[in-house]
Order: C-alpha cells, then structure tokens, then sequence
C-alpha cells in the first residue's frame, strides 16, 4: 500500500513539473512576442505616437490591440514609410474607433 501511494505521489508530482515546465515555456514565448512587438513599434512610431498609444492602452486595451496589429500589418506590407506620427495615429484611432459601434441599453428596477 505505501509504495502504490508513493508511486502515485511521485506519478502525481512529475505531472505536476511538466504542466509547471509547459506554462513557463508558454509564459517565455508571450514574453518574447511582447518584447519584439514593442521593439517594432518603437521603430515605426514618433515618441508623441507612442505616448498617445499608451495612453490608448490604458483607456481601451482592445482598441490599442487592434491599433498595433493595423500598424504592424501595414508595416509588413511596406505601406509605411518612415515613422508615424501622431496625427497619423490619431486618424487611425478615428478609423478603428467609427468603425466600433458602442451599444448599451439602460435597465431600470
């Protein structure tokens, strides 16, 4: 009985290191991605772009999000050329945002 329940401690906790192992490796590669990520958007945006995208990120995250991934898309394709500034930014954020329909209804009790 003690060396079933030791085999199955021991079963139990290899399991346990490899989902451990898995997360940390998962977590690395979320960490490299977001790393690279900046490092192209530092290159493609003017100082007063990033701080308007900052500021972005911390009111609407998913606006931000979808503002990166255009930005970086465009690069990807060459339709950039040079560094955006932030009058640029902001007529991407008109975009984007025009396009999002804010829908919400008010219940009374």
């Amino acid at each position: 009985m003690d060396e079933e329940s030791e085999l199955i401690k021991r079963k139990k906790l290899e399991q346990l290191q490899r989902q451990l192992e898995a997360s940390q490796t998962e977590e690395d590669s979320e960490e490299e991605y977001l790393k690279e990520k900046d490092a192209i958007l530092r290159s493609l945006l003017t100082p007063e772009a990033r701080e308007r995208l900052g500021r972005v990120r911390i009111a609407r995250p998913d606006v931000a999000e979808g503002i990166e991934q255009q930005i970086m898309m465009l690069a990807q394709r060459g339709m950039i050329r040079g560094k955006l500034d932030d009058n640029t930014l902001k007529k991407l954020l008109k975009k984007i945002t025009d396009n999002q329909k804010v829908d919400f209804t008010i219940r009374r009790r």
